[in-house]
């Protein structure tokens, strides 16, 4: 796979992302900065890397499934492999601006 291909996907995944909300909090995951990284091989598969605002977030299997469904709906990707890490632990410094700015932290 070239790599204007992984990057066209990797564009798609994105955009994908930033559809998956923790039904708690009104923003998506990757604004959050709940996705610490995003690896596709050269076969399409993907690894994402990521956390949660706390390990003992009630909503995680709901968020790691409907991301799971959502990536491998993505065109050009094989196969989706979600890592859960509590390293870095998450903090509010994570987030996007427009994050900060939509919960009121700017």
């Amino acid at each position: 796979m070239e790599t204007t291909e992984k990057l066209t996907i990797e564009e798609k995944i994105v955009k994908m992302l930033k559809t998956v909300y923790d039904p708690e909090i009104p923003v998506n995951v990757y604004d959050l900065g709940l996705i610490y990284n995003i690896d596709i091989t050269d076969d399409a598969q993907v690894r994402v890397d990521m956390t949660l605002t706390a390990p003992n977030c009630p909503a995680a299997d709901f968020i790691i499934e409907d991301i799971r469904i959502k990536l491998e709906s993505v065109e050009g990707v094989k196969s989706v492999d979600i890592n859960l890490v509590f390293e870095p632990e998450w903090n509010q410094d994570m987030m996007t601006e427009e994050a900060k700015l939509e919960l009121g932290f700017l």
